[in-house]
C-alpha cells in the first residue's frame, strides 16, 4: 500500500516565496521613508484657510468641526524634535535635555518607533511628550484618505506597542508655520481632526536640516522677545551633529532671557494628550512591531544571502571547471595493463517490455564477449520476461520473482551472476559500444570497489528532456569528476555502474534502507574502504521523464533518498581514509551546493525580478546576469568536453531559472515530507516490514529515515 503524501508541504512550497516577496515589498515600498527633503517647497496661504488659523497659534484643533487655534503662553518655549527616534542622535539629545532639566516633545515616525521601541520608552520614562509624525514620513497634504488612515493607524499602533499609550498630537511631515498653510494642508488638517488628532505646527524653525553652523540654528530657533514659541528641530533624518552642538547654547541662552521650558501640551494650555491603551491595543502594537522588524530584516538578510549565493556559485564554478580539466588529464585509463576481468551484467526490470530487449542486445555487443547477462523480472505484469528470453542468446538468463522492489531485484541478480565484476544497468538504458569494457578496465586496480559510468539522456525532444540533458552534462558529469578527484564518489548511477562482488559482499549487498539505493551503496563502499571511481568515457543513454509530474516524482525520490543516505552515513565525518574523505569532503559538498545553494538560488531570482520591477536596486539583477553568463560558459565547456553539440546552449538561462526553481521546490517538498513524517514508499507487500527494519538499523528519527526501495527508473543519477 502506498502512503499518502502530506498536504502540508504545498502550503510550505507556496508560502516560502510569497512571504519573501511580501517582506521585500513591505520593507522597500510600504516602509521606505522619504526622509526630510533637502529643500522645502514654497507654500502660499490657501483661500480656504480661515484667518483665525493662518494668523493664529501653532496648534489647530478641528476635532469638533469648528477650528480652534491654540497659541503658546508668553515666556514659554516648547522644544520639539521631528523624524526620530534615531539610535545615534536621539540618545545624545535626551542626555543634553536631562542635563539641563528640560522636557521636550518628540514627534516620532512610526517606522522608526518599530525599529527602536526602547528609545521611545526611554523618552516617556524621562517625562518627555511623544506625538505622531506619520508612519513613513509621507506628505498628508497630497496623500489619499486611505493612506492617511493607514499612516495614522499604524503609527498609533506601534506607539501603543512600544509605550502602552496613545496620543492625539500629530505633526504633519513637511509642515511649517500657520501662515504657510495652503488649501491642501487645510483639508489634511480637517481629515486628521475628524480622526481625533490635533495638528501641531511651529512658530520658530531652527532649519537644522540645512543650517551650516550653530549660529544659523540659534538664529532661527530663538523667539521674539517675551513671546512664547514652539521650536522645530530634528533628532533624525541625517547628520544631526550641529543640532546636538546648538542645543546646549540655545537652552542656556533662552534660560538667561527668562524663558520657561515645557512640553507642547502644557505650552498651549492643554492637559497631557497621552492616555493608556487597552491590553488588546498594546499587544496588537507589539505584534506589529515584530512584523515590521522582521520585514526590515529581510533586505539586509537578502543582501547577505546574495553575497553568500554569489560566493558559493563562484566557488562551485571554479571547482567544477578546474576539477574537470585535471580529471581529463589524470584519470582516464584507456589501455589498462593485463586482460580485462570477466563481467556479469544485472538488469532489473519492472514492466519494461518495450525497452528490455534493446538493453540486453547493447550489453551483448558492448565489447566483452564473455559477458553474462542476468535479467531480473521484478513482478512485471506485461511481457518483460518473455521479451528478454526472446533475445535467444545463451549468455542471457531471465530470473523472475514477485514484485519486491529494485534493491531486491539487484541482489537477486548478483546472486545469479557468474563473475566477480558485475555491471548494473537499468532496463530502459542502452550502453554504448565499449562502455562495459571501460568499466571493467577500472577493476584492474584492486582497490576499486565500484565504477560510475557517464549517463546520457536518450530522449532529447522537448524542453524538459533537453533541460535534463544539460543538467546531466554540466552538473552530474562535472560533479562526478570532482568527486573522483576528491577520492570519494557518493553515487554509482543505476543507469550504468559496475561493482566488485567482494566489495558488495563486504557491505551486505544493495540495501533497502533508503530511496536512493545507488547513493547508499556508494557511500557504504567508501566507508568500507573501497574506492568508487568515475569513467567519463563509459557512456549509456537512458530515458528521462517527459512530464512535470513524472519528473517531480522522480526528483522527490532522489532528494529524499539522498537526505536519508547523508543521515545514514553521517558518522563518516569522524572516520579516516576513504570514509573520512566521504565525510569531510563529499558530504559537506552535497549539503552546501546541492541543498543550501539550491534552496537559496531561487530567492535570489525572486529578488532580482523584484528589484527590476520595483526599481529598488539593480544589484541582484546584475549579479544574476553575471552568473548566468558564467553558467553559460561552464555549460559550453562541459558540452564540448563531453563531445556534445552546443546547439542547445540557448536553453541554459531558462534552465537556470525555471528548471532550477522547480528542483528547489522538489527539495523543499522532500524536506517538508521528512519534517511532517511521511515519506514516499514503494508499493509492495513488505514495505511496512522494511520501514521497521530501516528504523532499527539506522537508529535515527523516523521522519528522516523512511525507507522503501525505489521503482525502476527512480535511480539517483
Amino acid at each position: 500500500m502506498k502512503a499518502a503524501s502530506p498536504r502540508g508541504h504545498w502550503w510550505l512550497l507556496g508560502g516560502v516565496l510569497a512571504v519573501f516577496l511580501s517582506a521585500l515589498f513591505l520593507a522597500t515600498s510600504v516602509l521606505r521613508g522619504v526622509g526630510v527633503p533637502s529643500t522645502v517647497q514654497e507654500r502660499q496661504p490657501g483661500a480656504l484657510v480661515p484667518q483665525s488659523v493662518s494668523g493664529g497659534g501653532p496648534v489647530i484643533d478641528t476635532r469638533n468641526g469648528s477650528p480652534v487655534s491654540l497659541a503658546v503662553r508668553p515666556g514659554t518655549v516648547a522644544l520639539t524634535f521631528d523624524d526620530g527616534p534615531d539610535p545615534t542622535w536621539t540618545p545624545q539629545i535626551m542626555r543634553l535635555l536631562a542635563a539641563k532639566s528640560v522636557p521636550a516633545t518628540f514627534f516620532v515616525v512610526g517606522r522608526h518607533v518599530a525599529e527602536h521601541p526602547e528609545i521611545v520608552r526611554a523618552q516617556t520614562a524621562a517625562g518627555h511628550e511623544v506625538g505622531l509624525h506619520t508612519f513613513t514620513h509621507t506628505d498628508l497634504a497630497t496623500a489619499p484618505v486611505w493612506r492617511i488612515r493607514m499612516e495614522l493607524a499604524a503609527s498609533r499602533a506601534v506607539l501603543a506597542g512600544a509605550t502602552g499609550t496613545s496620543t492625539t498630537l500629530l505633526r504633519p511631515p513637511y509642515s511649517s508655520m500657520p501662515d504657510a498653510l495652503n488649501d491642501r494642508d487645510w483639508h489634511a488638517a480637517l481629515r486628521t481632526g475628524a480622526l481625533g488628532y490635533l495638528t501641531v505646527l511651529s512658530t520658530r524653525d531652527g532649519l537644522d536640516w540645512e543650517a551650516r553652523s550653530v549660529e544659523d540654528i540659534m538664529r532661527g530657533a530663538v523667539p521674539e522677545e517675551s513671546r512664547g514659541a514652539v521650536v522645530l528641530l530634528h533628532d533624525a533624518g541625517g547628520d544631526r551633529s550641529r543640532t546636538v552642538e546648538a542645543l546646549g547654547p540655545l537652552i542656556d541662552s533662552l534660560k538667561a532671557r527668562g524663558y520657561r521650558f515645557t512640553t507642547l501640551s502644557d505650552a498651549v494650555g492643554l492637559p497631557p494628550q497621552t492616555a493608556p491603551v487597552s491590553r488588546f491595543d498594546h499587544w496588537y502594537g507589539v505584534a506589529l512591531i515584530g512584523l515590521v522588524q522582521a520585514a526590515l530584516a529581510v533586505p539586509p538578510a537578502a543582501a547577505w544571502l546574495l553575497y553568500a549565493v554569489a560566493l558559493l556559485t563562484a566557488a562551485r564554478l571554479l571547482l567544477l571547471s578546474a576539477a574537470s580539466a585535471v580529471h581529463r588529464r589524470r584519470r582516464e585509463v584507456r589501455n589498462p595493463a593485463g586482460p580485462l576481468p570477466r563481467v556479469s551484467a544485472v538488469v532489473p526490470a519492472h514492466n519494461e517490455q518495450a525497452t528490455v530487449a534493446a538493453c540486453v542486445r547493447a550489453l551483448l555487443d558492448g565489447g566483452c564477449p564473455g559477458i553474462d547477462v542476468v535479467v531480473v523480472d521484478d513482478g512485471s505484469t506485461d511481457g518483460t520476461a518473455e521479451t528478454a528470453r526472446a533475445v535467444a542468446d545463451p549468455r542471457v538468463r531471465v530470473v523472475t520473482q514477485p514484485n519486491r522492489g529494485k534493491p531486491a531485484a539487484l541482489n537477486a541478480g548478483v546472486g545469479h551472476a557468474a563473475h566477480e565484476v558485475i555491471v548494473m544497468v537499468d532496463a530502459d538504458t542502452v550502453v554504448t559500444p565499449g562502455a562495459v569494457a571501460r568499466l571493467a578496465a577500472a577493476f584492474t586496480d584492486p582497490s576499486v570497489g565500484a565504477v560510475a559510468g557517464n549517463t546520457k539522456v536518450a530522449n532529447r525532444e522537448g524542453w524538459l528532456p533537453l533541460w535534463q540533458h544539460l543538467e546531466y552534462v554540466m552538473s552530474f558529469g562535472l560533479e562526478r569528476r570532482l568527486f573522483d578527484l576528491a577520492g570519494a564518489s557518493p553515487t554509482v548511477p543505476g543507469a550504468i555502474g559496475a561493482f566488485r562482488r567482494t566489495a558488495l559482499d563486504s557491505c551486505g549487498g544493495i540495501s533497502a534502507d533508503t530511496l536512493a539505493e545507488d547513493t547508499d551503496i556508494a557511500m557504504a563502499l567508501c566507508r568500507a574502504g573501497w574506492r568508487v571511481v568515475y569513467r567519463s568515457d563509459a557512456h549509456a543513454r537512458t530515458h528521462v521523464p517527459t512530464t512535470v509530474r513524472s519528473l517531480w516524482h522522480q526528483r522527490h525520490r532522489w532528494a529524499y533518498g539522498t537526505l536519508q543516505s547523508i543521515w545514514k552515513h553521517r558518522r563518516a565525518v569522524r572516520e579516516t581514509g576513504i570514509a573520512g574523505r566521504l565525510g569531510r569532503r563529499t558530504l559537506p559538498y552535497l549539503l552546501l551546493f546541492q541543498l543550501a545553494l539550491l534552496l537559496a538560488a531561487p530567492l535570489m531570482d525572486a529578488a532580482a525580478l523584484y528589484g527590476l520591477a520595483s526599481g529598488t536596486t539593480p544589484v541582484p539583477a546584475l549579479t544574476w546576469t553575471g552568473f548566468s553568463l558564467a553558467q553559460l560558459v561552464l555549460a559550453a565547456y562541459a558540452l564540448r568536453m563531453d563531445g556534445e553539440s552546443l546547439r542547445h546552449l540557448w536553453l541554459v538561462p531558462l534552465q537556470q531559472t525555471l528548471y532550477r526553481t522547480a528542483l528547489c521546490l522538489v527539495t523543499i517538498h522532500a524536506l517538508a515530507t521528512a519534517a511532517l513524517g511521511a515519506g514516499p514508499t514503494w508499493h509492495r507487500p513488505a514495505a511496512q516490514n522494511t520501514r521497521q527494519h530501516a528504523r532499527r538499523r539506522l537508529h535515527a528519527p523516523h521522519h528522516l529515515l523512511l525507507p522503501g526501495p525505489t521503482k525502476r527508473g527512480d535511480h539517483a543519477t
